[in-house]
């Protein structure tokens, strides 16, 4: 049974669709406050606000909106056609809504029902099981930008989500079309490795190694690189094609011009805009570093002020030793093994980067990190 929620929660209703909208649910546990759905909501879509403020949020921004009456659900808008309402008590208006035990709140997403032509491909990762949830067809456009917010939101605050349960509960939506798979998705947390760290601070990269040293040993600058030895011996008297007729004396002087810019271009001062540093896990991996020049930011990153023309993006990264195995929904033991080592290096990492340069921590779906979460 799910965990029952304040008697001030009303309990979900069976119908808020209309034909040509989906419908999907997101349940999170008790330790889930309204307001870090909104932040999430904020991370991902610019254009959140709360058009119906719950009740128990009086300190919420109305720049258009109001506040819902005594056991009114609040309206957090995402778009123009998506909308999350609630929060709902964990139970259903007459009906079982079937989410996990411990579910405490509950958030009804309404958005429109855009899906591909084609069921989902047999090959290939799942690592979110939205083949399973979708088997006839894939969400794509703004639904499925929804989905997959709703599913990094459930990853995060350690909930989950049961998707197209439109036509479940709503004779209606039943009518009009076959009931949706409904399939109840848990997202795994431990499955998001990645951070990145934002800053307006650059590292050279011997510091950047000096400070990665600290954390392991084995870190090195993936910078290094061969000689350049020239072109090819005699590549000026070949001809560029089998029958090419070009003048021999008009080829090697296409050369010699070739060979000039080339030259020039060597002796030029470097200008380095990014560079990597790699450490070797062995059976685990690898966890590579990538730093560089970025004018495409998370939205909570790029409203700061020091982040207006763009930021240096510090992106630690896990290679799996398997790629086709860490994108299975339920992987085998030993790469779940290696991910939660390799995961506590990436923190540790990233940690130490922050406090070098400062900024932001961001996960792998651009929601903002606390430090102290990485301790």
């Amino acid at each position: 049974m799910a965990k029952q929620s304040p008697p001030s929660l009303p309990p979900l209703p069976a119908a808020t669709t209309k034909g040509h909208q989906a419908r999907h649910l997101l349940a999170v546990p008790d330790d889930v406050l309204v307001d870090e759905v909104e932040v999430l909501a904020v991370s991902r879509f610019s254009g959140t606000r709360w058009d119906v403020v719950p009740s128990d949020m009086p300190g919420a921004d109305l720049p258009a909106g109001r506040i819902a009456s005594p056991g009114e659900p609040g309206v957090l808008r995402l778009t123009r056609h998506s909308h999350v309402h609630g929060p709902y008590a964990p139970r259903g208006d007459g009906f079982e809504l079937g989410l996990p035990p411990g579910t405490a709140m509950v958030f009804d997403v309404v958005t429109p029902r855009e899906r591909w032509d084609d069921p989902p491909a047999s090959f290939g990762g799942d690592r979110d099981g939205l083949a399973r949830a979708f088997p006839r067809a894939l969400p794509n456009r703004e639904e499925e930008r929804v989905v997959r917010w709703l599913i990094a939101a459930a990853r995060r605050l350690g909930g989950s989500t049961r998707l197209d349960v439109a036509a479940l509960w709503d004779p209606a939506e039943a009518a009009r079309r076959d009931a949706g798979a409904g399939v109840v998705l848990r997202p795994d947390p431990a499955a998001a490795v990645d951070l990145t760290v934002w800053s307006d601070v650059w590292l050279d990269p011997q510091a950047a190694h000096r400070v990665l040293q600290a954390v392991h040993p084995r870190v090195v600058l993936a910078t290094q690189g061969a000689d350049y030895q020239g072109p090819p011996e005699g590549i000026a008297e070949k001809p560029l094609y089998p029958g090419e007729k070009m003048d021999p004396d008009v080829r090697r002087e296409l050369h010699a011009r070739a060979d000039d810019y080339d030259i020039a271009a060597l002796q030029a001062p470097i200008v380095l805009d990014g560079y990597g540093l790699t450490i070797d896990l062995g059976h685990d991996g690898y966890v590579t570093v990538e730093v560089n020049g970025d004018e495409v930011l998370p939205l909570l990153v790029k409203e700061l002020p020091w982040a207006g023309s763009g930021a240096i993006c510090y992106r630690v990264v896990w290679d799996p030793p398997d790629q086709a195995e860490s994108q299975m929904e339920f992987p085998q033991p030993a790469l779940v093994v290696a991910r939660k080592r390799a995961a506590d290096l990436v923190g540790r990492v990233a940690l130490a980067l922050h406090e070098a340069v400062g900024g932001e921590i961001a996960d792998e779906a651009e929601f903002l990190l606390a430090p102290e979460d990485l301790r």
